[in-house]
């Protein structure tokens, strides 16, 4: 059996909607975080090829998870992380719960209501958060912060590949609920245009996506390390005009995803709002005991 990495879609870390172990993460964390993402994108693949059936995309995880655990599979990317989650003494716990949600992916292929969908994200997202909270040492308080902005960004993801989830490999994330309160059809999601009950469907889980993103507001306060709080506030700003781009544009039919020099413009701009806030919060303490 070839390794699972030569069976990559080819999609990298510099392809992600969001940064990932951007250089604002110091150093000595990005390896940890880059061998992380190399095994969960190696399982997603996975879960997501064309040609391998359900049982053999969970004979691949369970290898992957092998390797992790150093059970005797020879999967390079879970040896690679094992041996990195041994030296920084921390668990494979994140990884394994990201593992479940690809199994799920193999052979769950519809979503009957938003809690059913976030079940899910809880698995396929929130992990990704608490691995890198914890490679930075940081408190389990801001685990519920962390959640709601990875869930958000998973369901982002979902809006926006909608049409070529359902054409590609058959599978829903739009809860059916959503979908027949709307008066759309999963067929719909076939075609080169929204409906306009599909487009009805679609804001309205964009804007209970916007709930869960305002719930992870004040997140990058919360963590102790500054460079952290910077990508965290950079995420969110990408986050909040990917939203507003799906509010008003046809995933089937429009772009909804950033151009480069979107992006940049507002990673800048999220970053700076992070750097003010910060310095504002340093100042506090010292204005508040300064003599008029």
């Amino acid at each position: 059996m070839i390794h699972s990495g030569e069976l990559r879609s080819g999609k990298g870390a510099h392809d992600e909607n969001f940064p990932v172990a951007s250089h604002l993460i110091k150093r000595q964390h990005r390896p940890a975080i880059l061998a992380f993402y190399e095994f969960v994108r190696v399982a997603d693949d996975i879960a997501d090829h064309p040609q391998l059936t359900s049982a053999e995309k969970i004979a691949r995880l369970d290898r992957l998870e092998s390797s992790l655990l150093g059970g005797g599979g020879d999967e390079p990317e879970g040896s690679r992380l094992r041996t990195i989650l041994n030296e920084r003494g921390l668990p494979p716990r994140h990884a394994q719960d990201l593992l479940s949600a690809f199994r799920q992916d193999a052979t769950k292929l519809r979503y009957a209501n938003w809690d059913e969908l976030i079940g899910y994200c809880s698995r396929s997202a929130m992990p990704v958060g608490r691995f890198v909270l914890d490679v930075h040492g940081e408190a389990r308080e801001t685990w519920p912060a962390s959640d709601a902005l990875c869930a958000a960004l998973q369901v982002i993801n979902h809006l926006q590949d909608c049409g070529k989830d359902y054409r590609s490999l058959d599978r829903v994330y739009i809860p059916l609920d959503s979908l027949s309160t709307s008066g759309a059809t999963i067929e719909a999601l076939k075609g080169d245009k929204a409906s306009p009950a599909l487009r009805d469907c679609l804001r309205g889980l964009a804007t209970r996506t916007a709930a869960l993103l305002d719930e992870s507001r004040g997140f990058e306060a919360k963590v102790s390390d500054t460079r952290l709080a910077l990508e965290i506030s950079v995420i969110q700003s990408l986050a909040g005009r990917l939203l507003a781009i799906l509010m008003v544009r046809d995933p089937l039919a429009e772009r909804v995803h950033l151009t480069k020099a979107e992006a940049l413009a507002m990673a800048v701009k999220g970053g700076g709002r992070a750097i003010l806030r910060r310095l504002l919060r340093t100042m506090a303490p010292t204005q508040r005991y300064q003599t008029p």
